[in-house]
């Protein structure tokens, strides 16, 4: 008899849960602006990974935690999560196939279209926090930090069988 039930949920919200230790860790306030967006990352690594099993709700869920994480106005990155997810849904066949150099540029387009999102939410609510350049800061930072969490994601999921 085969168990066809999906391994290792436990493990995408442990390494959810670290990636958002690692977006509260207080840095000073000018390398604050060059974090990199941890938790959509590891978002974007899981929708790639199992299209079928993370996706638009997880999305949606997680960026409501990062919401709640950050005191950030509830939904803004719900909304952006969801979308990114939804964005990766559409091109996983093809961004598997991308180059590294060519996977860091969706990421970077990706991350700055989330923030960019969350920017225009925060605007609309009039709760600015942070000057609109700095997006590209930080969506930078998340291109260039792809590949070890890529390559560290992958370790995690062939250690724990997740499937």
């Amino acid at each position: 008899m085969r168990d066809d039930r999906p391994a290792g949920t436990g493990v995408l919200v442990v390494t959810l849960l670290l990636a958002a230790l690692l977006e509260v860790i207080p840095l000073p306030e000018t390398a604050n602006w060059v974090r990199p967006e941890w938790m959509l990352l590891v978002l974007v690594y899981w929708v790639l990974t199992l299209p079928r099993r993370v996706g638009v709700l997880w999305g949606f869920f997680v960026g409501l935690y990062m919401d709640v994480l950050t005191g950030a106005t509830l939904g803004q990155w719900g909304l952006g999560f969801s979308l990114g997810a939804f964005i990766m849904l559409l091109a996983y066949k093809r961004m598997r196939v991308f180059t590294v150099l060519q996977q860091c540029a969706v990421i970077f387009l990706l991350v700055g279209s989330v923030s960019l999102l969350a920017y225009l939410v925060q605007e609309a609510v009039g709760r600015t926090l942070y000057p609109p350049y700095t997006i590209l800061y930080s969506s930078l930072a998340s291109a260039v930090v792809w590949r070890p969490v890529c390559a560290l994601l992958r370790w995690v999921q062939l250690r724990f069988i997740v499937r």
